[in-house]
């Protein structure tokens, strides 16, 4: 008979086993969301045009305007692999703060740039979990997605760990 304290011992060493995941933000790195943020304009169809979860680069997601903010539906692109996407958000904070808790691993979700057409936006996590690249289905120019890169870059992300649609 294995005991609990045997079970807990085991699962350990195999967690020390494996490497850890590799950062996916600098810390250190200063990060804020978009100011002049239109709740109206970012309403509607994303498409994934990058994300740090494999598999998910390509996958919709919607955000339908309400009263108090948006209702999400679609693919969740922010944990280990795509997930179902079904969520109230609500603005939480000044500028592009947005919560929709538990969808996004619960974790606050910052627009860090919308161009000024909202073809693109690049979203982001300030714990730097995760962050991803969206676009108007069908909208994905070269130079916004430089664009959206660099602003990545800039924000302290690792632009390698991106997957990318193709």
């Amino acid at each position: 008979m294995i005991r609990t304290p045997a079970i807990l011992a085991l699962a350990l060493a195999l967690a020390a086993c494996t490497s850890p995941a590799p950062p996916r933000r600098d810390a250190s790195q200063r990060i804020a969301s978009v100011m002049a943020f239109d709740t109206a304009r970012f309403a509607g169809r994303w498409q994934v045009a990058a994300s740090h979860t494999p598999g998910c680069a390509g996958s919709e997601m919607v955000w339908d305007a309400t009263a108090a903010g948006y209702a999400l539906s679609g693919t969740d692109c922010t944990g280990t692999a795509p997930a179902a996407l079904n969520a109230q958000a609500r603005l939480s904070g000044p500028g592009a703060r947005i919560t929709a808790a538990p969808a996004f691993g619960g974790d606050p979700v910052w627009v860090l740039w919308v161009d000024q057409d909202y073809r693109l936006a690049v979203l982001a996590t300030p714990s730097g979990r995760w962050a991803m690249i969206v676009t108007r289905p069908g909208l994905a120019r070269p130079d916004l997605m430089a664009a959206a890169r660099d602003v990545l870059e800039f924000n302290g992300f690792d632009l390698a760990l991106l997957k990318v649609a193709r």
